[in-house]
């Protein structure tokens, strides 16, 4: 049988990489997508390495996006994230990518699905379908389309590139429909065995677990494969993700909460101290104000996912927080340190009448830039 065959794009952004499709190319009905970008990315693979397909192998190189006409007053587009399993069957649409999100205005420009000034500045309002909320992505352009080189650097990524802006608008309440989904900033979590874990469940851009790696006997700078190969620190952390799952009222069961791995995401965070990357550097405690080691599908991710990073910089500045108790509030954007290096995010909180906090962005710059044009086969 003749393989089948589709146009895409296939396009890094930040520290992720994804097969970009237009609606148009896809089948009407989107419930025929799954088996599509389950073939083209070689899921499942049982030695987890997706080598049948365009994947990765782990979550940050197992990815799909969506560009189509906008179905949001406010945008120049609609974005669909789609999370592909590696070992399963499975495409998960629960959240968005950050990362991503900075491919998408440059790749919409490129394909002549917006228009954009032949110099200056382009400003693209994506909506992200996932979350139902508007990413504002702003790039420099040139004669020949969006700059790609550039001096910004991102740890994680060999070299450099062309800055990309992206505002993540009013983000609070992407999944839940509040910023503190259960109304408190501090919430006490019951683990197996009678434990009591106090956690932040915050839900901007994407919803979060925020627990200090103390809790769970960690100093919260040891290298990803160290903490996977914790076995009982996994199990923990996992218990805790359901437990905050059902509490934040994405499901209504744990069971439910360990089917749906993207979200909420989990992370443990610490106060700065001197730790090694994972490139060798050494990195000294007065470079940044706060570290993580953030989960994205059961593992620990080798950087930070963008809304993770995000929704972390809002927690920072949210009254009450886990997250604000361990950071001295700055006029600067607070700088979070993650295994690769370090990412800078603003953002903006405020209290309203009532005494409840409001995101009213969060900021990040990422760079992007297209690997491959064609068709992808797959079968």
């Amino acid at each position: 049988m003749a393989q089948k065959r589709i146009k895409a794009v296939f396009k890094r952004g930040g520290t992720s990489k994804a097969i970009i499709f237009q609606r148009r190319d896809l089948p009407a009905d989107s419930t025929e997508w799954d088996p599509i970008f389950l073939a083209v990315m070689g899921s499942p693979d049982p030695f987890g390495r997706q080598l049948d397909g365009m994947g990765g192998g782990i979550s940050s190189l197992s990815k799909v996006c969506v560009v189509g006409p906008p179905s949001h007053s406010e945008a120049d587009l609609d974005y669909t994230f789609a999370q592909v399993l590696v070992e399963k069957a499975s495409v998960d649409y629960a959240g968005n990518c950050g990362n991503m999100s900075a491919a998408i205005g440059p790749y919409a420009v490129e394909e002549g699905i917006v228009e954009a000034p032949r110099e200056g500045t382009a400003v693209i309002r994506i909506h992200n379908t996932n979350t139902g909320k508007i990413i504002r992505a702003s790039f420099a352009m040139a004669e020949d389309g969006p700059v790609v080189d550039g001096d910004l650097v991102i740890d994680g990524v060999a070299g450099s590139g062309a800055p990309i802006a992206l505002d993540f608008l009013d983000p609070g309440g992407s999944r839940t429909g509040a910023l503190l989904p259960t109304a408190r900033p501090v919430n006490s979590l019951l683990m197996l065995g009678g434990n009591v874990v106090r956690a932040t469940l915050i839900d901007a851009a994407n919803p979060c677990v925020f627990v200090r790696a103390s809790d769970f006997g960690k100093l919260g700078v040891e290298p990803p494969e160290s903490l996977e190969g914790d076995h009982a620190l996994m199990s923990a952390l996992e218990e805790a993700r359901c437990e905050a799952s059902v509490l934040m009222g994405i499901t209504r069961t744990k069971a439910e909460a360990s089917a749906l791995q993207s979200v909420p995401k989990i992370a443990l965070v610490s106060e700065p101290q001197t730790h090694r990357l994972a490139s060798g550097r050494t990195l000294p405690a007065e470079a940044f104000d706060i570290c993580v080691r953030m989960l994205s599908m059961g593992r620990l991710h080798r950087a930070i996912p963008v809304t993770g990073a995000v929704c972390l910089a809002v927690s920072l500045r949210t009254p009450g927080t886990l997250t604000a108790e361990m950071w001295r509030p700055e006029d600067d954007a607070p700088r979070i340190a993650h295994p690769a290096g370090i990412i800078t995010v603003d953002a903006g909180v405020t209290v309203n009448g009532a005494g409840e906090p409001c995101a009213e962005y969060g900021r990040v710059y990422r760079t992007a830039r297209r690997l491959f044009e064609g068709q992808v086969l797959y079968r």
